[in-house]
């Protein structure tokens, strides 16, 4: 039998009630086989989540200060879903265990990871679930990626295709056996390495939205969804601000082409967006782009030289320059007598000084000029290279809305068109730009 894993982000685990829309989701379709759970988190704006409160325990504990504030409301909420679902009383030897191991010595990845723990623990008992332990079959490099031999040691783990698996996410252990936790957001990490170990048929994502949206909602109102995304659109709508899963958790499902279903753990009959190496045959045909994000917070550097491309290694030279001074550079658009530079602005930071006197001295330019406010909007989508009049419609909708373009820079895979513009242009662009390509259509 084919199965799914299913991982279930702090929203989705936050209370019993939760937990109890999550065993339904689990026992609607019996090839979902593998859950994989974050720690509990916000029941509203005011409330903490169970995350963070255990770093601050542990700041607390490291300088010999009472934590014994958060630390209850840590037990609070743990013991409030073991007795709402009516568990045994196995978690409160674990919150103790834990209270013991903040007042000896113990590093901030394992106090991290026992939100997902203690929360593993209790889904496991509620969905009557084989509890693994990710300690024992989740390798960190030293890195902080995923070692190789994860994979076969949680497939063998979840050999099982008939047993139903609980996984804590976020955490595994590294070379040595210690604890350790990956980044923020690593429950989605863990979901999709269980997922390639176990070759599954699909990795579901649920959160408490219904999907991935084709724009900021910030400066969109109620923007479409997406009903289909490749792993191409959604890492250079990612890069560009958008706020969708990490690189790190779509890498492993990504290479052995398992797609993703994200997915809403309290409107679970929504199609949500699918992520997939390629689109099916019919979104490709009704779609001229995937989304439109952006970001504020870039540099430029442009430069001017006549007969620059005459010269050879002049870019090379004026790469080494920010090489040199350790700096990652966004773009770098160029014609045949200039080059710009696109830079984070707070990367650059104090180095902007240094960076220019060098370009002087080493490449004596004609003409130099810094930007240090730009604002960077991309118009992605897989099919734009195939569809006539995109970049036309790009430019005219940003006539129309009277929004100078400071730059264009377009990538050889014509996956994207990013387009520059002062800040205060940068919502209005966004909105005329949805409104050309998503409004029209």
């Amino acid at each position: 039998m084919t199965r799914i894993v299913c991982k279930f982000g702090g929203s989705s685990v936050a209370s019993a009630e939760q937990l109890r829309k999550v065993r339904a989701i689990v026992e609607a379709d019996p090839r979902r086989r593998v859950v994989v759970v974050s720690a509990p988190g916000k029941r509203n704006n005011a409330e903490a989540k169970v995350t963070d409160l255990l770093y601050l325990c542990h700041r607390l504990a490291a300088v010999g200060q009472d934590f014994s504030g958060p630390f209850g409301t840590i037990r609070e909420r743990f013991t409030e879903i073991q007795k709402d679902l009516g568990l045994g009383n196995g978690i409160f030897a674990e919150l103790d265990a834990l209270e013991r191991s903040l007042r000896g010595e113990c590093t901030p990845d394992f106090v991290a990871s026992r939100g997902e723990y203690l929360l593993g623990r209790l889904a496991a008992e509620f969905l009557g679930a084989k509890f693994v332990e990710p300690a024992e079959c989740v390798r960190i490099a030293p890195s902080g990626s995923v070692h190789p031999e994860t994979y076969e040691l949680l497939a063998q783990r979840l050999q099982d295709p008939s047993a139903l698996y609980v996984i804590p996410g976020f955490y595994g252990a590294d070379l040595q056996g210690h604890i350790k936790t990956f980044s923020r957001g690593g429950s989605d990490i863990s979901g999709s390495i269980a997922a390639r170990a176990i070759h599954a048929e699909l990795y579901e994502n649920w959160t408490d939205v219904s999907g991935l949206l084709m724009a900021d909602p910030r400066v969109i109102d109620d923007p479409k969804p997406m009903v289909e995304v490749t792993y191409r659109e959604l890492r250079e709508l990612s890069y560009m601000g958008a706020s969708v899963l990490h690189d790190e958790a779509t890498l492993p499902v990504r290479e052995v082409n398992i797609p993703i279903q994200i997915k809403n753990t309290n409107q679970p009959n929504h199609q949500g967006t699918r992520i997939a190496e390629r689109l099916s045959r019919e979104v490709d045909k009704s779609t001229e782009i995937a989304g439109i994000a952006g970001k504020k917070g870039f540099s430029m550097i442009a430069l001017d030289k006549s007969l620059m491309n005459k010269e050879v290694g002049f870019a090379y030279r004026l790469l080494g320059i920010f090489e040199r001074q350790g700096l990652s550079v966004e773009h770098c658009p160029s014609s045949i007598d200039s080059i710009n530079v696109i830079l984070d602005s707070a990367i650059l930071g104090e180095k902007r000084d240094a960076v220019i006197d060098e370009i002087k001295r080493s490449l004596q330019p004609d003409k130099i000029t810094y930007e240090p406010e730009l604002a960077l909007i991309a118009v992605v989508g897989e099919g734009m290279s195939r569809t006539v009049g995109i970049a036309a419609k790009v430019f005219v909708a940003l006539r129309d809305a009277n929004v100078n373009i400071r730059v264009i820079n377009q990538g050889a895979s014509e996956l994207n068109i990013i387009i520059g513009v002062v800040p205060e242009d940068f919502e209005k662009a966004q909105r005329a730009l949805y409104s050309a390509f998503v409004s029209a259509a």
